[in-house]
């Protein structure tokens, strides 16, 4: 038998980068709901009560940036400079320009907006075709939200990180080794009563009984300690969680971040497409595990390289999947745009929690190959 450990982590959406990635994805959605063929680059830097926004635009119609970015540090809970930040009183700095000409070329005729490599992946562990790891971190990170804005658990703020290792035996999920949360939380809680609430409110109503034994280590703020979170404990920026964001570890990342990209960028939409390929080779029967890769070139329609990679599970040939995929989905940015119907506001739903592994989101849809 092979035994193994793989670990995965997660952060919540008052996470300083995903503080970050959030407000990145909701200026784009807003831009997309006045102008579909919106080209939006938009990074986000935080660091204690200031936050600065910066890019390029080129869209029609009008976006209140500073009220939209007020009202999202609203809803995530920041309420409180001394500990965090407080959307009420931050100075938030917007530094906006138009594409450059240059990129506009070769996007305009279809071509692709970046060189780059993508990955997409998808495996049989969860019913949700994702690794169980990063699919337990997620699940964590989510409750650990819940259980804060429903207020099971009202003493918590809103920044939060999970970590799950999974001991593997034959390949296969065997039982959950180590949980990992760290919690930002008012000063008054003590240790203990933090740890016991999160045990009962968020560990033993996400992870599945089978799967914890007397072995399974549990930690709750190791250090002790901590209340001051958010952007006053540290810098948070647009696409610093890109392993978070994507298998957590599990397979590889070409590189790209996603957040605040239009779908034109290609780190961003051909990495869903490629996530839908190999999510759809997983679930139609041709191999347990997939890997895909592409690579492009700025201003170039079709990819340069497809790498398929079913790590010795597959039914039929690499070569013959290869086929399939360009016989059935289409690889050009316009091409995978117009497929998975991209030019919507939708990528708000992506910021958190993974963009994979979410059945409300077009590249998850499960279809016949």
């Amino acid at each position: 038998m092979s035994k193994y450990y793989f670990t995965s982590e997660s952060v919540t959406e008052g996470h300083p980068d995903k503080l970050c990635d959030t407000i990145s994805d909701c200026i784009l959605d807003e831009y997309l709901k006045q102008d579909q063929n919106a080209r939006v680059a938009v990074e986000t830097f935080v660091s204690g009560n200031k936050i600065t926004i910066a890019g390029q635009i080129t869209a029609k119609g009008n976006v209140n940036i500073e009220k939209l970015v007020r009202e999202k540090i609203k809803e995530i809970g920041y309420d409180n400079e001394k500990i965090d930040m407080d959307y009420r009183n931050c100075k938030i700095e917007v530094d906006i320009t138009r594409q450059s000409p240059d990129i506009a070329l070769g996007v305009d005729i279809g071509g692709a907006g970046d060189q780059g490599i993508m990955f997409g992946f998808a495996c049989d562990e969860t019913p949700e075709y994702m690794p169980y790891a990063i699919s337990m971190a997620h699940r964590l990170s989510k409750r650990l939200t819940e259980v804060r804005r429903n207020k099971e658990i009202e003493y918590i703020r809103p920044d939060g990180k999970t970590q799950v290792t999974v001991e593997y035996e034959d390949y296969k999920p065997k039982r959950i080794e180590t949980i990992l949360i760290s919690t930002q939380h008012n000063e008054e809680i003590s240790q203990e009563k933090l740890k016991n609430d999160i045990i009962e409110n968020v560990i033993k109503v996400v992870i599945p009984e089978n799967m914890i034994d007397e072995n399974t280590n549990i930690y709750v703020n190791p250090t002790g300690k901590f209340v001051i979170g958010g952007p006053l404990g540290d810098t948070g920026l647009t696409g610093r969680k890109i392993i978070v964001d994507t298998y957590g570890g599990y397979a590889r990342h070409g590189g790209g971040a996603f957040s605040g990209k239009d779908a034109s960028k290609v780190d961003r939409s051909a990495a869903y497409m490629l996530r839908h390929i190999a999510k759809n080779i997983v679930a139609n029967g041709f191999a347990k595990k997939c890997e895909i890769q592409i690579s492009y070139a700025i201003g170039m329609k079709e990819p340069l390289s497809i790498n398929v990679n079913t790590f010795g599970t597959g039914t039929i040939s690499e070569n013959e999947l290869i086929k399939k995929i360009k016989e059935k989905f289409p690889l050009t940015p316009d091409g995978i745009i117009k497929y998975l119907d991209l030019n919507k506001p939708i990528y708000s739903l992506t910021t958190n929690y993974g963009h994979f592994g979410k059945n409300n989101l077009p590249w998850e849809k499960v279809i016949e190959l």
